[in-house]
C-alpha cells in the first residue's frame, strides 16, 4: 500500500489534499470532528461537498462521473455511495507528455498492465539576439515538433486498439503539450473522454507512470476553511 499525501494550496485560501479511496471516510470523518461536525453533505453526479458547523467545507470533484447516486443534500456525513464508486476496479489510459518526453500506458486497480516511454532532444531557449536566435527558436520548433510527433505515434499505438475497454483516459504534464496532441485526428475522439482533472508530473519516466498510475485511483480533497 503506498499512502498518498500530495498536498496543493488552493488559490483564495485553503489546500487540495490527495485522499486514497481506501483512506476516504476516515479522513472525512477527522475533517468533520475538528469542525465541529458535519452538517450537511450534498451529493450530485458530478461533485460530493461536505459542510462543516463551523463552515469549512470538504469538496469533491467524482472522478469517473457520474456518481450513480439520488442527489440532493443529506444531514450529517453521507459519503459511503462516493467509496463505493471509487473502489470499482477500472481500466484507464495514462498519457503523461512533457516536451521532449512521454509515457503512454494502460493501468488497472493502479498497476500499469503495458506502457511505452520515450524522450526526443529539445533544446532549451536561447539568449543570444538577431539571427542566431532565430535559426535557434526555428530548430527547437522542428524538435518540438518532432518530439510531439513521437508521442502522439505512441499514443495512437498503446491505446487506441483498447480505447473500448477503458473507463477513461487520465492525462498528465505540459498543457501545451497535451493541447498539441488533442488536436491530433486520430486521439481526438479519445481525448474527448479525458478525466478534468490533468495529474502535475515530473519528467514522464516509467517510475512516474506507476506512480501516476496509483494517482488514478485517488479523489482530491479541496478544503475551505471557516469563512473569517
Amino acid at each position: 500500500m503506498h499512502a498518498v499525501s500530495r498536498i496543493r494550496e488552493l488559490a483564495g485560501g485553503g489546500r487540495a489534499v490527495e485522499v486514497e479511496p481506501e483512506r476516504l471516510a476516515g479522513f472525512l470523518e477527522r475533517f468533520a470532528a475538528g469542525h465541529g461536525g458535519a452538517l450537511t453533505t450534498t451529493v450530485t453526479p458530478q461533485r460530493v461537498k461536505v459542510a462543516a458547523a463551523d463552515g469549512a467545507t470538504a469538496s469533491i470533484l467524482v472522478p469517473f462521473a457520474p456518481l450513480a447516486a439520488p442527489g440532493g443534500q443529506r444531514t450529517g456525513l453521507a459519503a459511503e455511495e462516493l467509496v463505493d464508486h471509487l473502489m470499482v476496479p477500472r481500466t484507464v489510459g495514462l498519457l503523461l507528455v512533457r516536451l521532449g518526453g512521454y509515457s503512454v500506458g494502460i493501468a488497472r486497480a493502479g498497476v500499469v498492465l503495458t506502457s511505452s516511454t520515450g524522450s526526443r532532444l529539445v533544446h532549451g531557449r536561447s539568449a543570444a539576439g538577431g539571427r542566431s536566435q532565430q535559426r535557434f527558436a526555428r530548430r527547437r520548433e522542428g524538435q518540438a515538433r518532432v518530439a510531439l510527433r513521437a508521442a502522439a505515434d505512441t499514443a495512437a499505438r498503446v491505446l487506441l486498439p483498447r480505447a473500448g475497454e477503458l473507463a477513461a483516459v487520465v492525462l498528465g504534464g505540459d498543457a501545451a503539450a497535451l493541447r498539441t496532441l488533442a488536436a491530433d485526428p486520430r486521439l481526438a475522439a479519445l481525448l474527448e473522454r479525458a478525466e478534468p482533472r490533468v495529474l502535475e508530473v515530473a519528467e514522464p519516466r516509467c517510475a512516474v507512470l506507476d506512480e501516476a498510475a496509483r494517482r488514478v485511483r485517488c479523489v482530491e480533497v479541496q478544503l475551505e476553511p471557516p469563512p473569517a
